[in-house]
C-alpha cells in the first residue's frame, strides 16, 4: 500500500484549493480523483464567436448537439439541460458509480476532472457576516480567505446600488465585463425607476463572476463570443481543473485518477482511503498522514456514512430551492441577433425585506443566446412549425430570470445510505427533501414580488418553471458543524468528529445556505479548512 503525506479527494472547487494551500505550504499533497475528461470535444470548438459558428463552420454539429446527437435531447429544463456535449463528461458514470434513489430529490453529480465547477455559471457572492454565522463560519477568516481566493482565480465586479449583497467588503477584484444590449436596457430603466422598486425592497446590481477582463497571468481577458457552454479556450473564466493543471506541474504534487473514494479508516498513526479503481473494477488502498474528503457535500456523506455510520443512519442536507421563469423583453423584438454576448449572469436583484441578510432570496438575469432555442421549445404552447418562428423572432428579447431562495436545516431534508446489489459500491444514496407550507408559500411570494418588479423594468415573464429540488446545484450541511462530539457531524476546524486525522474541505459542513450561491464560500472555507489541517499537524 503507497503511503503519502497529505490525501486530498476530489479535483473539484474545494480540493483544488485546498491542494493549493497545502502546496503553498511547502507540504507533499496527493490528489484522488476519478477524473473523467473529454479531450476530443474540448479541442472541436473553434476560437471564433458564436454567429460566426452558426453560419460558417461545417463541424458545428460536434460541439452544438454533438456526435450522436446527443446534445439535442430535449429535457425538462431539470437535471443536466444546460450541460453541452463538451462539458457531458461532467456527468459520466455519475448513475453508475454514485447512484442516488429520490422522488423529490434530484442533484447533480459530477466525477469529472474539475467536478461541477466544469460547469459552474462562476458566480462569485461572498456571504455576509450574519450569514456566515449561521452557516457555522468565522466571519473574519472567511473575509480574509475571500481575499485570498480572489487572488487566485480572478474576480470581476461592480461597486454599485447592490455591492453590500454582490461584494460586501471584498477588494479584490476587475471589473466587470460589459454588459449587452438586453441588459444595458434593463440597468437604465432600473436606474430610472430604483426609488420606487427600493420601497418593494428590491436593488438591482451587476454579478460579480470568477471572469476576468484584464491579463491575468496566462490567462485571457474575456472575448464575448457568446460560447461560454461549450469551451474554455481563453481560461478567462476559472475551472478547478486550471488549478489542478497547474499543480501538476509542481514536484511535490501526485494526481492519481480513476479512483472513486468508498470509505475511510484510522489505524494508529495511519489514515487509510479505500476505494475502487473505476477501470478495472478492483480494490485499491492508500495511506496519508492526513485525509481531506471534497467529493462534494453528497460524495463526502456517502464516504463518512459508509466509515462510520450505521446502516440506515440519516444525515441531514441543504439545497437552494430554485425556480425558472422565460422572460420577454418585447422591445427587442425583431433584432439582429448580436455577437457580443454574456452566456453568464450579469444583473442580479435582492429581496431583503427585512434587511437582515439571511432573509435574502436573489434573482439573476441571463440573456439567452447560445444555448439554442431548441432547448425551450417544448415549454410554447405551439406545434414545432410555428413556435420555432415565434422564438425566433422574439428571441433577441429573451431573458432567463432565475430566482434562488435560502435552506435552513429540516427533519424533512435528510438522505441515508441503502444496500444496492447492483451498485459498485454495493450502496447507494437515498434522499427526501420536502419545502414546508410556509417555505413554499414564502418562496412563491417573493417570487411574484420579483416578477412584478420586472415589469416595470419592460421585462414580462411567461411560464414559472420548477425544475425540481437539487437544480440549483448548490448542496451542502451533509455533516454539520458542531462544537459538540457528534456522529456524522464536523468540529469547526473542518475534522470529522470522531477522527483524528479526517477532514472534510466541501460545503458538508455549512448550516445554513444562503441563497446566494456558494461556490466562492465553499473555496473560502477550503483554504480554511487546509490552514486548519496544517496548524494540526503542526501540534501533531
Amino acid at each position: 500500500m503507497k503511503a503519502f503525506d497529505y490525501i486530498v479527494v476530489g479535483s473539484g472547487c474545494a480540493g483544488a484549493m485546498a491542494a493549493q494551500t497545502l502546496i503553498e505550504a511547502g507540504k507533499k499533497v496527493t490528489m484522488l480523483d476519478v477524473g473523467e475528461q473529454n479531450p476530443g470535444y474540448a479541442s472541436a470548438v473553434p476560437d471564433k464567436d458564436f454567429l460566426d459558428l452558426r453560419a460558417s463552420d461545417i463541424g458545428q454539429y460536434k460541439y452544438f448537439i454533438g456526435e450522436k446527437g446527443e446534445g439535442a435531447i430535449i429535457k425538462d429544463g431539470g437535471k443536466g439541460a444546460q450541460v453541452t456535449p463538451p462539458r457531458s463528461h461532467m456527468l459520466r458514470n455519475v448513475d453508475m458509480f454514485v447512484p442516488l434513489k429520490s422522488d423529490t430529490f434530484t442533484p447533480l453529480e459530477s466525477l469529472g476532472y474539475g467536478g461541477l465547477g466544469i460547469g459552474w455559471g462562476l458566480q462569485c457572492w461572498p456571504f455576509s457576516p450574519k450569514e456566515l454565522r449561521q452557516a457555522g463560519l468565522d466571519p473574519k477568516r472567511m473575509q480574509s480567505a475571500y481575499e485570498t481566493i480572489a487572488r487566485r482565480i480572478g474576480i470581476s465586479a461592480t461597486n454599485d446600488d447592490a455591492a453590500e449583497y454582490t461584494i460586501g467588503k471584498l477588494k479584490t477584484y476587475q471589473q466587470s465585463p460589459t454588459m449587452d444590449s438586453n441588459m444595458v436596457a434593463i440597468h437604465k430603466r432600473y436606474q430610472a425607476k430604483k426609488m420606487t422598486l427600493e420601497k418593494a425592497g428590491l436593488v438591482l446590481g451587476r454579478t460579480p463572476l470568477a471572469l476576468i477582463t484584464e491579463q491575468y497571468g496566462e490567462r485571457q481577458p474575456y472575448q464575448y463570443r457568446d460560447m461560454d457552454f461549450y469551451d474554455d479556450n481563453s481560461k478567462s473564466g476559472w475551472r478547478p481543473w486550471i488549478t489542478v493543471d497547474s499543480l501538476r506541474k509542481k514536484s511535490n504534487f501526485t494526481y492519481i485518477n480513476k479512483f472513486l473514494a468508498v470509505r475511510f479508516e484510522e489505524r494508529g498513526s495511519q489514515t487509510i482511503i479505500h476505494g475502487i479503481d473505476t477501470e478495472t473494477r478492483r480494490a485499491v488502498a492508500y495511506a496519508c498522514q492526513k485525509l481531506i474528503l471534497a467529493c462534494g457535500s453528497l460524495g463526502t456523506a456517502r464516504v463518512a456514512l459508509r466509515s462510520t455510520g450505521k446502516q440506515g443512519q440519516k444525515t441531514s442536507f441543504l439545497c437552494n430551492p430554485y425556480t425558472y421563469v422565460p422572460s420577454l423583453q418585447p422591445a427587442f423584438f425583431g433584432h439582429a441577433a448580436e455577437h457580443r454576448k454574456i452566456g453568464f449572469g450579469q444583473l442580479s436583484g435582492f429581496l431583503a425585506e427585512e434587511k437582515t441578510h439571511t432573509d435574502t432570496s436573489i434573482m439573476t438575469l441571463y440573456s439567452y443566446q447560445e444555448l439554442m432555442l431548441f432547448r425551450l421549445l417544448n415549454q410554447v404552447p405551439l406545434d414545432l412549425v410555428d413556435g420555432r418562428m415565434l422564438m425566433q423572432y422574439m428571441s433577441p428579447g429573451l431573458i432567463i430570470t432565475g430566482i434562488q431562495h435560502s435552506d435552513t436545516m429540516s427533519d424533512t431534508k435528510t438522505m441515508h445510505l441503502r444496500p444496492n446489489a447492483d451498485s459498485l459500491t454495493g450502496d447507494e444514496l437515498e434522499a427526501t427533501y420536502i419545502l414546508s407550507d410556509t417555505e413554499s408559500k414564502d418562496q412563491r411570494r417573493r417570487e411574484d414580488i420579483y416578477l412584478r418588479s420586472l415589469r416595470k423594468l419592460g421585462v414580462y415573464g411567461t411560464k414559472r418553471i420548477n425544475p425540481g429540488h437539487g437544480s440549483s446545484v448548490h448542496y451542502a450541511g451533509t455533516l454539520p458543524f458542531s462544537h459538540k462530539e457528534k456522529p456524522l457531524s464536523l468540529h469547526p476546524s473542518g475534522r470529522l468528529h470522531g477522527t483524528k486525522n479526517i477532514y472534510a474541505a466541501d460545503s458538508s459542513g455549512f448550516n445554513f445556505l444562503p441563497a446566494k450561491g456558494l461556490t466562492f464560500s465553499l473555496l473560502a472555507n477550503a483554504h480554511i479548512i487546509a490552514e486548519n489541517v496544517l496548524q494540526d499537524a503542526i501540534k501533531d
